[in-house]
């Protein structure tokens, strides 16, 4: 099943690391995590398609409301499509408003940016794992001068009795749902709700929702998307993280905290003259793939499982957290990280098969980490193929010493 699909290439001919990786992973016939890479040409192709919403009701008559007019002129400084996507997006997480931003960056330092400002203080809550403290060069103090109180740095969502014992006041919490370098964790649901309590009637202050992932969070909470956004004072959404677009974030709230992040939006350079590529790949992610996010949690526990039987004779190997708490989580195997990136690889070019991205140094010492994204591509496999595939891929790694 996994024999020989092509000739070895000396390595000195083969691309970079990026260029292999998405040859290779285009190029297979099967895909574990994550979706298809697609060229630039496929991606023109499928804003070039039939227009989000344009699918046909059982009767076969397509909806006319729910597709934005492609023959209509594009979008100038925001409005047009991206304003039929903003309205969606408040529709679907029962805000009053939500505005588009190129970059979850820009959006979220200037959510935190007018809590902060509307209470007169410089501190707010966040976790030294996300991405706002992590993954930004220090924008958060650096651009606006806000200071970040950590309640916990252990990779976990923080606890309620945390924040109970901060003993300074603070702005804003911002909670990262999930917190995807701990693994994808999320709190449970009486623990959020108790979170939401403390910030908003104990402290005074606002939460805000990191939201990058709030779609399938409220899949596995099991709670609908206005119940969870109804717990926050502002909400951030990405729409290349889990609905495929091209780029792109909004954030969402009452209709005068979205008029000042507007006016802000402008201050930082993110009113674009025209964003409709961004805008249609969203639409299209929102109507394909929210319907699918439920099969694909349920889907990755299985994943999940037949990943850490795989592996588990292997010292160290770990899926984490076990079982996933969404459609996404992390695997850890001892090896270095150009040799599993080889592994990986190599069998994906020479058998058509994938099981992973990108790895990285990570976890605790020896381990190295790959995100593994249960998604469309994912459905069709069972545990069987996991297995087979699996033992494919670490018998390309040498032994490892208990």
């Amino acid at each position: 099943m996994y024999g020989n699909r092509s000739e070895d290439t000396d390595a000195g001919d083969r691309p970079s690391l990026p260029d292999r990786r998405f040859a290779a992973l285009r190029g297979c016939e099967r895909l574990l995590s994550g979706a298809r890479p697609q060229s630039i040409r496929e991606r023109l192709a499928d804003l070039a398609g039939p227009p989000p919403g344009a699918a046909p009701d059982p009767d076969g008559a397509p909806d006319p409301d729910a597709a934005p007019d492609l023959d209509g002129r594009p979008d100038q400084y925001g409005d047009g499509v991206v304003r039929t996507l903003e309205h969606r997006v408040a529709e679907l997480l029962g805000t009053e408003d939500a505005a588009f931003f190129p970059t979850g960056t820009m959006a979220q330092q200037i959510a935190l940016r007018i809590h902060a400002e509307a209470a007169g203080c410089r501190t707010v809550v966040t976790h030294p794992l996300a991405h706002t403290d992590r993954h930004e060069r220090h924008a958060l103090g650096v651009l606006t001068g806000l200071r970040s109180l950590w309640p916990t740095d252990e990779p976990r969502q923080p606890t309620a009795e945390e924040l109970r014992a901060l003993d300074e006041p603070y702005a804003a919490l911002s909670l990262e749902l999930p917190l995807r370098d701990a693994g994808f964790v999320l709190p449970g649901w009486p623990e959020l709700v108790e979170l939401a309590a403390v910030v908003r009637e104990e402290h005074g202050a606002a939460l805000h929702l990191d939201g990058a992932r709030i779609w399938e969070s409220a899949v596995a909470l099991g709670r609908p998307l206005p119940e969870l956004a109804g717990l926050a004072d502002s909400v951030y959404v990405s729409f290349y993280k889990t609905l495929g677009g091209i780029s792109g974030a909004a954030l969402a709230g009452p209709g005068g905290f979205v008029r000042t992040a507007r006016a802000w939006r402008h201050r930082y350079g993110g009113q674009l003259y025209q964003q409709w590529p961004f805008a249609l790949a969203a639409l299209a992610g929102l109507e394909r793939e929210l319907p699918r996010l439920a099969g694909y949690v349920a889907h990755a526990r299985m994943v999940a499982g037949a990943l850490a039987r795989a592996c588990a004779a292997v010292p160290g190997a770990r899926v984490h957290p076990a079982p996933p708490h969404t459609h996404q989580f992390q695997l850890w195997l001892p090896y270095p990280v150009g040799e599993l990136e080889e592994a990986g690889l190599g069998l994906a070019e020479d058998t058509g098969i994938g099981l992973f991205g990108a790895w990285r140094a990570g976890g605790p010492p020896g381990l190295s980490v790959t995100e593994v994204t249960v998604a469309a591509s994912a459905l069709d496999w069972t545990a069987a193929d996991v297995a087979v595939a699996s033992a494919a891929f670490l018998d390309r790694l040498p032994a490892v010493r208990a």
